[in-house]
């Protein structure tokens, strides 16, 4: 197990996205001063909207893309310059990059063979990661032959048996349907927790990060915005960008003077619901409610916390107070619940007294 660190990272392309003269000519900062460290044994996510630089900067650690300015050290040491073979780093791509002509076996032998490993090596590699992935009966199959899951674990396979000290995932999640994924999430982190090794994950879809990630980088133009655990960016979101990214549906944002009030959308419940001591109460009018999976989510504009503001109400079955749409009612939010922004910078910024009606 290693570490894995990048300092003061910027990569930069030809193009007209994001764009800065510098010397003259247009270029795009895909990562600009990204700092960040993977604890050996951590399953660190990379977490962001498309093209916020999450793919580039592990393409960066892998060696795969040279950074134009920082360094990147695996395990203390600075690998720039180094190919990727030397940094003991396997790579697992979207596609699986896969090859159609050979069998699983020949798909996950391949690398030990170009390293020109033993062939009783060779042989005892492929069967223990075939085992520990399940996919023991599936060797002499072609790719074609297995459903996205099974190609998923065949790429991790032949990953495995090169001994990484560093796994790199590029969204392998992303083929799959929705219960597959649901499926494979549960399948990776277990196998994460088996074999131990660091692992740094891409992906744009916050319930894959909340539910793999021991910790998640939250990245935005290239610049990271916040790393913490899933509890942390979730209940104390650095900047509105966290706080709006994370969460489904995302935190409520109501102006108040100079700053943004925030809240979570299944902490806005009827007023009654609320011990009176330490809430804080609005009116909601109701314009439209929608069942999904047992909650009520209820759609309204908020008055009297700050400017009339639309927001998300998420009440559990648990709660059932009747919300007619068309009506106003009374909501609240317990106080300890509220986050503060600066209204102008988008930043944290100190609570400001409101009163508890």
């Amino acid at each position: 197990m290693k570490t894995v660190e990048v300092r003061k990272l910027v990569k930069t392309f030809d193009g007209h996205l994001r764009r800065t003269r510098r010397g003259g000519g247009d270029v795009v900062r895909a990562l600009d001063g990204v700092n960040l460290a993977a604890e050996p044994g951590e399953y660190l996510v990379l977490l962001g909207p498309s093209g916020c630089g999450k793919t580039t900067l592990l393409r960066t650690i892998a060696g795969l893309e040279h950074p134009t300015e920082g360094e990147v050290l695996i395990d203390g040491q600075v690998v720039n310059g180094l190919p990727p073979r030397v940094r003991q780093i396997a790579m697992v791509f979207q596609s699986y990059a896969l090859y159609p002509n050979k069998t699983v076996r020949d798909n996950i032998v391949f690398p030990l063979r170009a390293e020109k490993v033993p062939r009783e090596t060779r042989e005892s590699k492929t069967r223990w990661a075939a085992e520990l992935l399940g996919i023991g009966p599936l060797l002499d199959r072609k790719p074609r032959q297995l459903s996205g899951g099974e190609r998923q674990r065949v790429a991790l396979a032949r990953a495995l048996v090169r001994d990484p000290a560093v796994f790199l995932l590029d969204e392998p999640l992303s083929n799959l349907d929705a219960k597959m994924r649901a499926t494979a999430r549960d399948e990776l982190k277990r196998f994460q927790e088996q074999v131990g090794t660091t692992t740094i994950y891409v992906t744009h879809d916050q319930a894959e990060a909340m539910g793999l990630g021991d910790r998640i980088a939250v990245l935005e133009k290239g610049r990271v915005r916040q790393v913490g655990t899933p509890v942390e960016v979730y209940d104390d979101p650095a900047d509105t960008f966290v706080a709006t990214f994370i969460g489904s549906p995302p935190m409520n944002l109501v102006r108040r003077d100079d700053r943004l009030v925030g809240f979570r959308p299944e902490h806005l419940l009827p007023v009654e619901n609320v011990p009176h001591d330490v809430r804080v109460t609005m009116d909601l009018r109701v314009e439209r409610m929608e069942y999904l999976s047992g909650d009520r989510h209820v759609y309204g504009t908020v008055t009297g916390l700050g400017e009339d503001t639309r927001v998300i109400a998420r009440l559990p079955a648990t709660i059932t107070t009747p919300i007619r749409a068309g009506e106003a009612h009374g909501f609240a939010v317990a106080a300890d619940r509220l986050r503060f922004f600066d209204a102008e910078a988008g930043t944290r910024a100190p609570a400001v007294p409101i009163g508890k009606p």
